[in-house]
């Protein structure tokens, strides 16, 4: 268990995302540091067990409705969330995702017939995981942005992926669109330096998840092709635990840890960055 940051306490985090599998272990962790966390989600029932589950270990949470693609959605949101806590000190990056239409089935391209290609990927898919996951990001950046100043030491966590330094096969989109959150926090981070706000960004590696849970292990429970390519290329030979991800987490909200560091994306990847291969 993590030491109590007392710093903390008393501050309000708005964690978009979160009742997926990495952003709710967030939430908790937020929560029993005695952080007030509003999980959205784009319907709030997704995030009431995670909030009644920080409720009845003594924190305070609740969870609100709102749509990272929808800025009248984000407006409402913010609005619950200042009327329930009054003030909001961190933003938490967190929906994103991916979408059938904008995967291929094959890892490199073949002549002739053959499975989806790059050449089948459909726009619109494409379009909406861009979206999902980079346009929703500023979108929210620029709707609690305003909030977020009005605090003494305010911080914004974007998620990227191990996909936004080298981009994984099949993915297309998401590696892009997670490529573009790291330079967009950098770039954040330069713009708003002077203000006192921070912008930094966590990179998992690979966690199993709700989303890429058919795509990591067959039916039977035993590791696909996929698995066993990313294993072999993560130094630690385990996929991560959601737990992993709260000791950068609690570091980079933290202003007595890290109140020097903005612009930088903090890979949590057992060694798979570092490793090349021999």
């Amino acid at each position: 268990m993590f030491p109590i940051h007392d710093n903390l306490k008393g501050k309000t985090a708005v964690i978009t995302g979160g009742s997926g599998v990495l952003c709710s272990e967030m939430a908790r962790e937020l929560g029993r540091q005695g952080v007030s966390v509003a999980i959205l989600n784009r319907t709030a029932e997704k995030g009431v067990s995670i909030a009644e589950e920080i409720n009845g270990a003594g924190g305070k949470a609740i969870a609100v409705a709102a749509d990272v693609l929808d800025r009248s959605s984000l407006e409402k949101a913010k609005e619950t969330v200042l009327e329930a806590f009054g003030h909001i000190d961190i933003l938490i990056n967190g929906a994103g995702g991916n979408h059938p239409d904008a995967i291929t089935a094959v890892e490199t391209y073949n002549e002739g017939p053959s499975e989806k290609s790059f050449f089948d990927m459909d726009e619109t898919g494409f379009s909406q995981v861009f979206a999902t996951n980079f346009t929703g990001t500023f979108l929210t950046s620029q709707v609690f942005g305003d909030e977020l100043l009005k605090q003494e030491h305010p911080v914004i966590i974007n998620i990227s992926s191990m996909s936004s330094y080298s981009p994984m096969t099949k993915v297309p989109a998401y590696s892009a669109a997670k490529a573009a959150i790291n330079n967009f926090t950098m770039w954040m981070s330069v713009h708003f330096a002077e203000t006192g706000l921070r912008v930094n960004a966590i990179a998992p590696g690979f966690f199993l998840t709700t989303q890429n849970r058919d795509l990591l292990l067959n039916k039977d429970g035993g590791l696909t092709s996929r698995s066993q390519k990313i294993l072999a290329a993560t130094p630690m030979k385990r996929f991560g635990d959601a737990k992993d991800l709260l000791g950068a987490l609690l570091w980079l909200v933290d202003e007595e840890y890290s109140g020097f560091v903005t612009g930088v994306t903090v890979p949590v990847d057992g060694g798979f960055m570092a490793y090349s291969g021999v």
